[in-house]
C-alpha cells in the first residue's frame, strides 16, 4: 500500500521541541522531493519546509521557523523528520507530509502523496 504517516505531534511548552516523522511505505521516499506543511484552524495551509531528493541536496524553510526548525532525511528507514525547536505558540496547527517532484516550481495540490497529518499544540 502507498501511503506516507505522520507521527510525532503533541502537546509542548513554548520553548520547547517536538520530531515529526514522515514514514513512507510502498514506495522509495528518496525519490521524491519532500515537505511540511501545516494549517492552523481558520487559516491557510501554508508550506513549512521542503527538502529536494539527496542527490540534488537542497532544502528551505519558511522564515517563520528559520533557525528553530529541520528537515532531514533517513533513507534507511525511508522516513524524513522536522526537528522543531524553540516552538512559540503560533506553530500550533495540523502538520502534514508530502512527495512531489520539485520544491521550487511544482504544484503540490497536484501530489498523489499526502499524509493524514499530526495534531502540534504548543501552550502553557
Amino acid at each position: 500500500q502507498v501511503r506516507l504517516v505522520e507521527s510525532g505531534g503533541g502537546l509542548a511548552h513554548p520553548g520547547g521541541s517536538l520530531r515529526l516523522s514522515c514514514v513512507a511505505s510502498g514506495f522509495t521516499l528518496d525519490d521524491y522531493a519532500v515537505a511540511w506543511f501545516r494549517q492552523a484552524p481558520g487559516k491557510e495551509r501554508s508550506r513549512v519546509s521542503c527538502m529536494t531528493r539527496s542527490v540534488d541536496d537542497m532544502f528551505d524553510y519558511a522564515d517563520s521557523v528559520k533557525g528553530r526548525f529541520s528537515i532531514s532525511r533517513n533513507n534507511i528507514d525511508n522516513t524524513v523528520y522536522l526537528q522543531m525547536d524553540n516552538l512559540k505558540v503560533e506553530d500550533t496547527a495540523v502538520y502534514y507530509c508530502a512527495a512531489g517532484h520539485h520544491c521550487i516550481g511544482y504544484d503540490w495540490d497536484k501530489s498523489r502523496y499526502w499524509g493524514r497529518g499530526t495534531q502540534v499544540t504548543v501552550s502553557s
